[in-house]
């Protein structure tokens, strides 16, 4: 669902216009990243509380969406394997260093 998630976000960001009173700007661009594993949530704070995920996972994902490039998709070898057994098309990015993980074999999703 998240890889589905992340295509239609995508879409949706292309179809939005940065500036609707100057077309000439173009249109929204976003970078996604994801990954899958475990993660600890909570609530954190009492005058403001706030629902939190905490992990490894999470930086993990971070890294994914910091190393994507522009109206791409970008996840992790876990989130691959689970993505494999699906319809939804995924490409070897190939190995890159990522920072605090090393290097981590990554991929594309949506493409061919």
């Amino acid at each position: 669902r998240i890889a589905e998630f992340s295509v239609a976000a995508v879409g949706a960001a292309n179809e939005t216009l940065i500036d609707v009173d100057d077309s000439s700007l173009g249109y929204v661009n976003v970078r996604v990243g994801f990954h899958s594993g475990p993660v600890v949530a909570n609530v954190v704070g009492s005058r403001n509380p706030r629902y939190c995920l905490f992990g490894d996972t999470v930086n993990t994902a971070s890294r994914m969406e910091s190393n994507s490039e522009k109206n791409r998709i970008h996840c992790s070898e876990s989130s691959a394997l689970l993505l494999s057994g699906t319809d939804m098309p995924i490409l070897a990015r190939g190995k890159i260093s990522v920072r605090g993980k090393g290097d981590m074999k990554t991929f594309w999703v949506n493409e061919l």
